[in-house]
């Protein structure tokens, strides 16, 4: 192996050990994130580790559900399509549950798929919808947006009606 590539332990060092400076509005923020997609899960927690925040990921929402009553984060972000329980069920069960029903939530969703009026988003409060393919820095972005302010200001969405 050529000596300037990093290794796959460089890598998983890397996204153990944040070498960002952490601001004081990321620092002890815990994040849980789930998507049954491994790549975009495992790139979306480098960015926001390497952005300070500490990371929790899951692969459903059943997964999820679970840490979520095992320890409460301060931001929910979920895939919409995953297998046993989707992003919507999630954010069903997390608004309906005393306890959970102020988490802030962003929903990813994969481009071009179309949520409906039937789906209830407005009832959920899904602060923010990003369409994957996303950037990791608009991700970012996001993050800090709706942990500051509880939204996120985006462009008009074309996939909901």
């Amino acid at each position: 192996m050529n000596a300037s590539q990093p290794s796959m332990e460089d890598f998983r060092q890397m996204t153990t050990t944040s070498t960002a400076v952490t601001s004081t509005h990321t620092a002890s923020k815990r994040i849980l994130l789930v998507d049954d997609e491994m790549h975009i899960l495992r790139a979306a927690e480098f960015k926001l580790k390497r952005s300070g925040y500490e990371i929790d990921c899951v692969e459903d929402g059943e997964q999820a559900w679970e840490a979520i009553q095992e320890q409460m984060p301060d931001l929910l972000i979920t895939d919409f399509h995953m297998p046993r329980l989707d992003g919507l069920g999630l954010c069903r069960r997390v608004r309906e549950n005393e306890a959970t029903r102020q988490l802030p939530i962003i929903m990813l969703t994969a481009k071009g798929f179309e949520m409906t009026s039937d789906d209830n988003l407005e009832s959920l409060d899904i602060a923010a919808i990003l369409a994957k393919p996303f950037s990791p820095r608009g991700l970012v972005n996001c993050v800090e947006a709706v942990l500051t302010t509880g939204s996120f200001e985006q462009p008009p969405v074309s996939f909901l009606r």
